[in-house]
């Protein structure tokens, strides 16, 4: 529940004054004429003890209200958008009732059955002599059947918060309070300043205005953002893009590196091998040959003396 929608639900009561003069101006004329006989002291204090009575039914009112939006209405919408779009179609409609459309007439003819069958226990409070019936009454003149309370109802089932429920039906009722308890003189001039400045349907078209900004305001703002955001993605896959070929070769560098060291690690054992048994065969050869010439020399050596030895004799 938020501040602007009690705001709004008090404007409502206090606009919708008018109306509500019209529809209980007779209660209330019977009430006061219930305390003729009491002080003007205790008469005040049974005048606020009646609409504090009243203005508990529609807190009470206003509870069931939530509860119900809580219950139906909540697990249905979570997630989504749906809660506050049918606030917005909730706050034109009222608004358009504030201008006159007769679309509660409806609901005002049937809450006037269950008025009508609570005759005997209104009966039963006058007169208004004591608190007690003071208080009950007030109980029962919140279910008087009535266009602006039911409006007002409408906005807390889809508000779905049942003590916000309660606390919008309540600031509701405080401002219907100063068109019911001013003197005659003052309902005049009340009535007449309302009445010239059309505040009534002011208030409406402000109900209107307000509840069409809550439906289509957040989609127009999130139709820029999302724009604006597709820009910048854009870019960035621009950015992304043109950083490739940078990024790819620095990632080609480091791979080829990566490559050339695995082949030193792998030739680097094979060519030691290879080199180790090529010395090997080098001084095996070299080896072998000086032998080969050793003997070859001793054999020319024990040729010649052998030579020489046969030659003695036949001198």
């Amino acid at each position: 529940m938020t501040t602007a929608l009690l705001v709004a639900a008090l404007l409502m009561g206090f606009f919708g004054s008018p109306h509500c003069l019209g529809m209980c101006g007779g209660l209330v004329t019977a009430f006061g004429l219930s305390m003729k006989d009491v002080s003007p002291a205790k008469r005040r204090a049974l005048v606020a003890t009646y609409h504090l009575g009243r203005l508990t039914s529609y807190a009470f009112l206003g509870l069931i209200a939530g509860l119900i939006g809580t219950t139906v209405l909540e697990p249905l919408m979570r997630g989504n958008s749906t809660p506050r779009i049918l606030l917005g179609l909730v706050l034109v409609f009222v608004g358009v009732t504030m201008l006159g459309a007769p679309y509660l007439n409806k609901l005002e003819r049937f809450g006037m059955r269950f008025w009508q069958y609570l005759s005997p226990v209104r009966q039963k409070v006058f007169p208004l002599n004591t608190f007690p019936r003071a208080l009950t009454a007030g109980l029962l003149w919140g279910f008087l059947p009535c266009g602006l309370v039911y409006g007002a109802l409408l906005i807390a089932v889809v508000a779905h918060n049942p003590i916000g429920g309660a606390a919008l039906m309540f600031v509701f009722g405080l401002g219907t309070v100063p068109m019911l308890v001013a003197t005659h003189e003052t309902v005049g001039w009340l009535r007449d300043k309302i009445g010239r400045f059309r505040l009534r349907q002011l208030n409406g078209a402000i109900m209107v205005i307000s509840g069409l900004a809550v439906v289509f305001v957040p989609m127009i703002m999130s139709s820029m953002h999302g724009g604006h955001g597709g820009g910048d993605g854009h870019a960035h896959a621009q950015m992304s893009h043109g950083n490739h070929p940078a990024m790819t070769s620095n990632s080609n560098d480091t791979a080829t590196h990566h490559d050339m060291s695995n082949m030193h690690h792998e030739m680097a054992p094979v060519m030691d091998s290879t080199a180790n048994h090529s010395m090997h065969d080098m001084e095996h050869s070299s080896g072998h040959n000086v032998n080969h010439d050793i003997q070859n020399m001793a054999d020319e050596q024990e040729m010649n003396d052998h030579h020489h030895a046969m030659a003695e004799p036949s001198q």
